[in-house]
């Protein structure tokens, strides 16, 4: 189950359950999508791996048991500022690569 974090790792911007903007790698690192398509070129500083959309978790139970009201967002954050200069060694080492071949 996605734990939903609730800011973006690096800024600390809010990504509520309901939003747009939160991208994931595959580790649920997340991070808003100004800091991971812009700042980070798409590339995950703690793994190496692609961001994606987080998917949206519904308000309601529209099936049974599968809700925020049954499974809520994770209540912590995880703020750990992206080092830019070892990012940027990880994009060159990775440069080229597409996220399949990583």
């Amino acid at each position: 189950m996605l734990e939903l974090r609730p800011t973006c790792e690096h800024c600390q911007r809010a990504l509520p359950p309901d939003s747009t903007e939160a991208r994931i790698c595959s580790f649920e690192c997340t991070f808003c999508a100004a800091c991971a398509e812009g700042l980070l070129c798409g590339v995950c500083p703690n793994c190496g791996g692609d961001f994606v959309r987080r998917p949206i978790r519904p308000r309601q139970a529209w099936c049974p048991g599968a809700s925020l009201v049954e499974h809520p967002p994770a209540g912590s954050a995880k703020h750990r500022a992206v080092d830019l200069g070892r990012h940027g060694d990880l994009l060159r080492r990775l440069a080229g690569r597409p996220a399949q071949a990583r």
